[in-house]
């Protein structure tokens, strides 16, 4: 199976998994602003997955960097709504290890061609 570079997997993954976060949130009538909000964090999480170096398996390394990056929408939650904070965690991590996954399962990194002698174009 061919595999494509790291960084348009982690952008087309992020759009995946930012349509599958938003779609609940359309039927709970959310504002405009937070679906806007929870989509373009899906896209660059998958963005700084694919771009992080860490030394971390790939499920870990997606959860870590997606909990990461939902720190401060998860301190403007908590201080509004603190019941909802659990479900936004769990969504959280399950989305981070799932992209992280499927990062790692699909991309491939510049180094992996240079090791094999093989060249890559943008």
């Amino acid at each position: 199976m061919k595999k494509i570079s790291k960084i348009k997997v982690g952008i087309i993954f992020g759009v995946i998994f930012g349509i599958i976060d938003v779609v609940p949130m359309i039927f709970m009538k959310m504002a405009w602003d937070t679906l806007l909000s929870a989509f373009s964090m899906c896209i660059i999480g998958g963005f700084l997955i694919a771009t992080s170096n860490l030394k971390l398996n790939n499920i870990l390394k997606g959860m870590v960097i997606f909990f990461l990056i939902a720190v401060p929408m998860i301190i403007i939650v908590g201080a509004g709504a603190p019941n909802e904070l659990i479900p936004m965690l769990f969504a959280n991590l399950i989305i981070g290890s799932l992209m992280g996954y499927f990062i790692g399962r699909f991309g491939e990194n510049k180094s992996d061609n240079v090791k094999n002698g093989l060249s890559q174009t943008a």
